[in-house]
């Protein structure tokens, strides 16, 4: 308890020569205070509690009419050996202990290996499910991005970012922006409480630190009053968000390729744009640059600004996937999304049945996001197997023709 009058010393908040008694000049309506942080807790409960409506109730017609399709999967056989191996230790075993399993269970190398890959495949969240969470994130973005830019549209800050920083800290909190601030942060929450139950991606670390940093960053800036910059950012990050949603619904619909390949070209567009161009040049120079026109540095304009530099950090490393995704598209050779959840990747399951081989179908999956990005797509194509198998047979019937 001690620490606590020392985590609200006004120098780690406010600029030099600025007081809390210089910020009550304002009603309190009008000014940011910390208590008012706690509602976000509520609303990240009240998220969780409308996500589940929405997947259950709305997603489920909106998949349909996007002819959103579960893929039929094979079970693997009942091994409680192999199934211990699998929940205590690996999904994917070396090939050393592929063969203790065989000498254990008494099978060939084939059937470990193809009974791993079904087990793997048990695992995997199935399409509806994937595109009700990709609905849900679409519902929210769009409507916090048209809900902030009616709010901001008109506010002199959104046109000249020196506007931010003008009479600060001692600035009008609008109601508006209270409750915009307020909804983003549930909402993150909501996808922080959240994290372990969702989809599980190859980003899951960087889609943690995303939340954490985002939820800090949201949480810091309202206490300082930073509340006009950190609008702008809240705007910039939704803009991009709605395109990814969007495009990974129609990626799992039956019949929207070409409306998935065009949504997916402008979010990398729109997201390389804002992430890598808008980001740092007008809203990391208004924090960094800007702002040094009004105050002097001190503590929470460092805090803030190595917050932004996280999330700059993160906007590289997925903008480098996105690139990744872009060239593998041009060349058409887009086989996954560079994060899509562990086990999209397909994988070809070659079964034994009465000494026929059936092939499993090659698909192919993009998706981003989190969100950022949780970022994100995948794009789904069926393999030649049949068809070359069947060839090869027809063949090898011809050469046989002709030898006798």
């Amino acid at each position: 308890m001690d620490l606590l009058p020392d985590l609200w010393r006004q120098d780690y908040w406010l600029p030099p020569g600025v007081t809390w008694t210089d910020m009550e000049q304002l009603a309190d309506s009008d000014r940011p205070r910390p208590q008012d942080l706690l509602v976000a807790l509520p609303l990240a409960l009240g998220f969780v509690a409308l996500r589940y409506v929405f997947e259950r109730f709305f997603a489920p017609p909106m998949g349909r009419f996007l002819g959103v399709k579960n893929r039929l999967q094979v079970t693997a056989a009942p091994s409680p050996k192999l199934e211990s191996f699998y929940t205590q230790r690996s999904r994917q075993p070396t090939q050393s202990e592929i063969i203790s399993l065989m000498v254990s269970c008494g099978k060939t190398q084939r059937q470990i290996e193809t009974w791993f890959r079904l087990r793997r495949n048990q695992d995997r969240p199935c399409q509806t499910r994937k595109f009700g969470e990709a609905a849900w994130r679409f519902f929210f973005y769009l409507t916090a991005f048209m809900a902030g830019l009616s709010c901001l549209i008109d506010r002199p800050w959104f046109w000249d970012h020196r506007e931010c920083w003008r009479q600060y800290p001692v600035q009008r909190m609008e109601r508006a922006h209270y409750w915009y601030y307020m909804l983003e942060l549930g909402f993150y929450g909501s996808l922080l409480l959240r994290i372990s139950v969702d989809i599980k991606r190859k980003d899951f670390k960087e889609q943690v630190v995303h939340h954490l940093a985002t939820i800090f960053l949201l949480s810091f800036s309202y206490c300082a009053n930073y509340i006009r910059i950190g609008t702008l950012v809240m705007l910039l990050h939704d803009s991009s968000d709605i395109l990814l949603e969007s495009a990974k619904m129609f990626n799992y619909g039956t019949g929207w390729r070409k409306t998935c390949d065009t949504l997916f070209v402008v979010f990398a567009v729109v997201f390389l744009v804002t992430r890598l161009l808008i980001f740092p040049t007008k809203i990391i120079r208004t924090t960094l640059v800007l702002s040094m026109e009004v105050f002097e540095p001190f503590a929470g304009y460092y805090f803030f600004n190595i917050l932004l530099m996280v999330l700059q950090g993160l906007h590289i490393f997925w903008a480098g996937l996105i690139i990744r995704m872009v060239y593998k598209f041009l060349k058409g050779k887009l086989e996954k999304d560079e994060r899509s959840d562990e086990e999209s990747e397909i994988e070809e399951e070659e079964l034994d049945k009465g000494g026929e081989e059936n092939m499993d179908h090659g698909d192919r999956y993009w998706e981003k996001s989190k969100d950022t990005l949780n970022s994100k797509l995948s794009m789904l194509t069926n393999s030649c197997v049949l068809n070359n198998l069947t060839n090869h047979r027809s063949s090898v019937a011809d050469r046989m023709r002709k030898a006798q």
